[in-house]
């Protein structure tokens, strides 16, 4: 099954029956991914008196309470409303679901004692192009990422100049493999998603970043199709599944 996108002043096809799934999917395992110092998420069948909500068990159907985090569990976009006072809800902040992407694979350089993302290195990878979402793997790109336990790791974060960057040649939606755009303790200070949002001067409400994702190695760095679906939360964070789609 095909599909024809209208792409700036050009048809572009893709192959609608081939989608490149770079989410994570969420499970009650120890296999999860973890990060913010959570433990992993949960998921159990209701009981009620007696009554336990599992077929195995007796029930006529399987009837499961879930509790997880967005931002430590798995893959999730979010919106300006992750850092403002004023509360923002992603689910009306992504209203529009199809864009044009770049992957970029990049290797984070040594700053001291943390790993970066630069500016020159986004610029490098960009060359002149201008796409509505850029999703950001870094390398080495191995599987043990879709497991890997975050907390207290240092894990390399995107400069905020970078960031800054992104926003001021019209990207709208950030996606990166690691739980987060900046350093996993910086005093607060969220230096990548305020550069992005452009918070607090003049937010971009529509703007997204997500995090979490994982591209796989057999993706080739390039322009894709960028199907971002997500969970219809009204918080600042959904659970989401990004689908690529490569061009004909």
């Amino acid at each position: 099954m095909k599909g024809t996108f209208t792409i700036g002043n050009s048809l572009k096809t893709v192959d609608l029956s081939k989608p490149i799934d770079i989410s994570i999917p969420l499970q009650d395992s120890s296999k999860n991914p973890l990060a913010w110092y959570l433990e992993k998420p949960s998921i159990t069948p209701v009981q009620v008196d007696d009554w336990v909500g599992k077929v195995s068990e007796g029930a006529s159907v399987n009837f499961n309470n879930i509790r997880f985090n967005p931002h430590a569990h798995g893959t999730h976009t979010e919106c300006v409303g992750h850092i403002s006072e004023a509360f923002h809800s992603v689910n009306r902040a992504l209203t529009t679901f199809f864009f044009t992407a770049e992957v970029l694979s990049v290797t984070p350089e040594k700053d001291g004692a943390d790993l970066v993302i630069s500016l020159p290195q986004v610029k490098r990878l960009l060359q002149d192009k201008k796409p509505e979402a850029v999703v950001i793997r870094t390398l080495p790109n191995l599987p043990q990422k879709k497991s890997r336990k975050y907390s207290h790791s240092n894990w390399p974060y995107l400069h905020e100049d970078a960031a800054r960057f992104l926003r001021e040649i019209g990207v709208s939606h950030l996606l990166i493999d690691l739980p987060s755009v900046d350093k996993e303790k910086d005093d607060g200070k969220l230096l990548a998603h305020k550069a992005f949002w452009n918070y607090p001067k003049a937010p971009r409400l529509s703007a997204t970043i997500t995090e979490f994702v994982y591209v796989p190695n057999r993706v080739k760095d390039g322009s894709y199709l960028l199907n971002l679906q997500m969970a219809s939360f009204c918080n600042d964070a959904a659970p989401s599944k990004p689908v690529l789609y490569k061009f004909l």
